[in-house]
């Protein structure tokens, strides 16, 4: 029989799993073998019958998701005899009584769940989904009095510039460029947390005479040994050799993520005219006839928009993006509705757009956006209730704006997506260009949401042909 030998990739796995630090963050891009190296980590200490190790995602479905933690570790720790549970929480326990566990913190106060506890091995897997308070809080139950090891950190990440993971480790960033330090990769540095406020210091002795300075309230801070090491995408040999598809998936996305999550930019931000730029749009004055799917996507003006308005004299909007999709892959903004209504009016616009989208077009799916809160569970009830009748789908929204919109941009940049001729268009391209700088996003969040929809959709609807009604004479008559 075969032996499996488990061990890390030459190069920065291998770094991170053999640092010393007492804090160290791996990473900078996607595919450098981050999670893997993450579930390694614990096995030094199998053997140890006190040892406790405690893996987080910021969600629990990331961890049983297919793929995820859950899956991966299958894939390891059974080779070492370990028995899984997943009750109360995803668990394996090794022979020795080892165990390492997976845990979520959903919400900040999440953190106060683990209370008491002690976890020898504290790890973060995607660091910047985690807050800093829910970091430093968890360092506080890193601890560990019967395991004789020394309590430690560790942690994996992709770039997010506008992150507090980005501020904690710019002394390993270029700030000029955004791109890791490679001779800085993997060098510890010493920091203290003192009245919420991180200090750094090159060596033991800077940390001493900053302590000294502090007086005696101080006598008892100690510092943490800290570093990072970076990675990418050809680090992880292992899966380029196995999924060689993996990088054509990174290029193929819009071009802030693709300098993230490619090349580990921890700079790069969306500015405007690059996310949706004006010159990449391809003005078409008649629907092709391969049409196999339509979405008119709702953004209804969130309470949220509606308080950012008013603050700012003006008035939020209600936008409604009917989106199609070709047989040959291509995307048509075929209409756009954004005006400022009441909320009567807003009920009566969605419904009579419906009307006229399914005499026109004949079968369109609706989608509305279900807020998180009561109210908009509320509000989406209704909304279902009076498009009865219709293909409608009430949506909870997931992420910012930006990473809602991330899917579309890329086709948008890409060249994939048509607009037809009408007197919407100058308006609608204005914001479109000046996202996500621009004051309201409504008709960039109905587009993303629009896209979002056609591509969750699993079968194509062919439409018959239709009569086309002009929509503002409909409009004229109702109002």
């Amino acid at each position: 029989m075969e032996k499996t030998i488990l061990k890390p990739q030459p190069g920065p796995q291998e770094k991170f799993l053999s640092s010393s630090a007492d804090i160290c963050i791996y990473g900078g891009a996607a595919g450098g073998g981050k999670t893997y190296a993450l579930l390694l980590e614990p096995l030094r200490h199998i053997n140890n019958k006190d040892f406790s190790a405690l893996i987080f995602r910021r969600e629990s479905t990331q961890i049983s998701a297919v793929g995820g933690l859950w899956d991966t570790s299958k894939e390891i720790y059974p080779l070492l005899n370990a028995e899984p549970k997943i009750t109360p929480r995803y668990t394996w326990t090794f022979p020795s009584g080892a165990k390492v566990a997976f845990g979520h913190l959903n919400y900040e106060d999440d953190k106060y769940g683990w209370q008491g506890s002690q976890i020898t091995l504290l790890c973060f897997d995607e660091l910047t989904h985690f807050t800093e308070s829910q970091f430093f809080y968890m360092l506080s139950r890193n601890r560990s009095a019967k395991s004789g090891i020394k309590p430690y950190v560790r942690a994996t990440t992709n770039p997010e510039a506008d992150s507090w993971v980005a501020d904690f480790i710019k002394w390993w960033i270029d700030p000029e460029t955004g791109y890791p330090i490679p001779e800085r990769s993997g060098v510890i540095r010493y920091m203290a947390r003192y009245n919420d406020i991180i200090y750094w210091f090159d060596t033991i002795e800077q940390f001493n005479e900053f302590r000294d300075s502090l007086g005696a309230e101080a006598s008892t801070l100690l510092p943490k040994t800290v570093t990072f090491i970076a990675s990418k995408l050809s680090d992880n040999k292992i899966l380029m050799e196995n999924d060689p598809g993996y990088i054509a998936n990174l290029l193929a996305m819009d071009n802030v993520n693709k300098e993230r999550l490619l090349n580990g930019n921890w700079k790069i931000v969306p500015s405007a005219g690059e996310v949706f730029p004006r010159a990449k749009a391809n003005i078409i004055e008649v629907l092709p006839s391969n049409i196999v799917r339509y979405v008119r996507a709702w953004d209804l003006a969130a309470t949220e928009d509606k308080k950012k308005a008013k603050e700012q004299g003006r008035h939020a909007k209600t936008a409604g993006v009917l989106l199609a999709k070709t047989s040959n892959g291509r995307y048509i903004v075929v209409d756009v509705i954004n005006k400022a209504l009441s909320a009567e009016n807003v009920r009566k616009t969605v419904l009579n757009t419906a009307k006229i989208d399914k005499h026109t077009y004949k079968n369109v799916r609706v989608r509305v956006t279900k807020d998180p809160a009561q109210a908009g569970k509320d509000q989406a009830e209704q909304y279902i209730k009076l498009l009865a009748g219709f293909n409608v789908v009430a949506v909870q929204e997931s992420g910012d704006k930006e990473t809602r919109a991330e899917g579309f941009a890329a086709q948008w940049q890409a060249g994939n997506v048509d607009i037809l001729l009408a007197d919407w268009n100058k308006e609608y391209l204005d914001q479109m260009d000046a996202f996500p700088e621009s004051f309201l996003k409504d008709m960039v969040d109905a587009s993303s949401n629009a896209f979002n929809e056609i591509e969750s959709m699993n079968t194509s609807h062919v439409p018959k042909s239709g009569g086309v009604m002009n929509r503002d004479s409909y409009w004229n008559a109702l109002y």
